[in-house]
């Protein structure tokens, strides 16, 4: 059974601190028009309406000039809401899609073509049972990495990270880049001494993978202004800041009437927060991302 989201606020606080040229949201997604992109019949949640140039204006009030699409859940295997978003704005933009097993190479060539530089993987689990439905798990990943590696991708991978302890050694036999999903989605309450969480440290330290410091809004157990993921965050920056990337999760789903939504305003200025060096925080928003995601490098110092 389907749920309806809450609405992404149109309002949010003003960002504290100077944003660097070129700094890039690298976690959000995008929905619809729905009567071209219809949602997967059988989802978790249902999301308003958010097409490419919702998004536009999402970076726009942040004062951020490029961003990365995921394809959501509640699309399944249909990434063609992403895709158009990506052909419409070619500079600003990159995505991540879902693959179906029985992707073509042709059709991953057009994906490189329009700007898609990875492919995510569902193993987000608790208490052994899938949170989402749709997504294409391990099996998937397996089947198409030789042709993954090819095209220079990554693997973005949906894990909670207690799973790691279990999971990283198969993950990482691929040879692949790996990227985790919102700091591999730790409850704060777990602590940064989970097994699974010094797992992704050591992930991050030894370069076989990259962290997303975004979801500080899901993973906290005492909510905004969320300092009880502070520790996460900080930790997966001094395993290696050379690996981490910051997003919004815009525009937030999986909200329903009980939750608040929150305030990107406030999430972008965690970066300060985590990151009173302008020089790191240009490195998480600007230069990781252009790296991993392949936008063109932004000269510095700045003109």
């Amino acid at each position: 059974m389907t749920r309806p989201c809450l609405p992404a606020l149109s309002a949010f606080s003003p960002v504290g601190f100077e944003v660097p040229r070129g700094a890039c949201d690298s976690h959000a997604h995008v929905f619809g028009p729905y009567d071209r992109f219809p949602l997967a019949a059988d989802r978790s949640y249902t999301p308003d309406e958010y097409p490419a140039e919702a998004f536009i204006a999402h970076l726009d009030r942040l004062g951020l000039e490029r961003g990365v699409l995921v394809t959501g859940s509640a699309s399944g295997q249909d990434n063609g809401a992403v895709l158009a978003a990506l052909q419409r704005y070619p500079e600003r933009l990159r995505g991540v899609a879902v693959p179906a097993p029985d992707t073509t190479d042709d059709e991953l060539d057009r994906w490189h073509a329009a700007g898609i530089r990875g492919v995510r993987f569902n193993l987000f689990k608790r208490d052994g049972h899938a949170v989402y439905r749709n997504g294409v798990g391990i099996e998937v990943l397996e089947a198409l990495a030789p042709r993954i590696a090819g095209r220079g991708w990554h693997a973005q991978v949906w894990i909670h990270a207690p799973d790691l302890v279990e999971l990283a050694p198969r993950l990482l036999r691929f040879g692949l880049p790996l990227v985790i999903d919102h700091m591999g989605r730790m409850a704060a309450g777990r602590g940064v001494d989970d097994p699974g969480f010094r797992q992704l440290c050591r992930m991050l330290a030894d370069g076989t993978a990259w962290a997303k410091i975004s979801g500080a809004d899901r993973n906290t157990g005492t909510g905004a202004p969320w300092s009880d993921i502070d520790p996460f965050a900080n930790a997966l920056l001094q395993a290696n800041a050379e690996r981490v990337v910051w997003g919004t999760d815009w525009p937030h789903i999986n909200y329903f009437e009980a939750r608040e939504m929150p305030d990107d305003g406030a999430l972008l200025n965690l970066v300060a927060r985590w990151m009173p060096d302008a020089a790191q925080r240009r490195r998480v928003l600007v230069d990781n991302p252009a790296r991993l995601y392949g936008f063109p490098a932004v000269p510095f110092p700045e003109a």
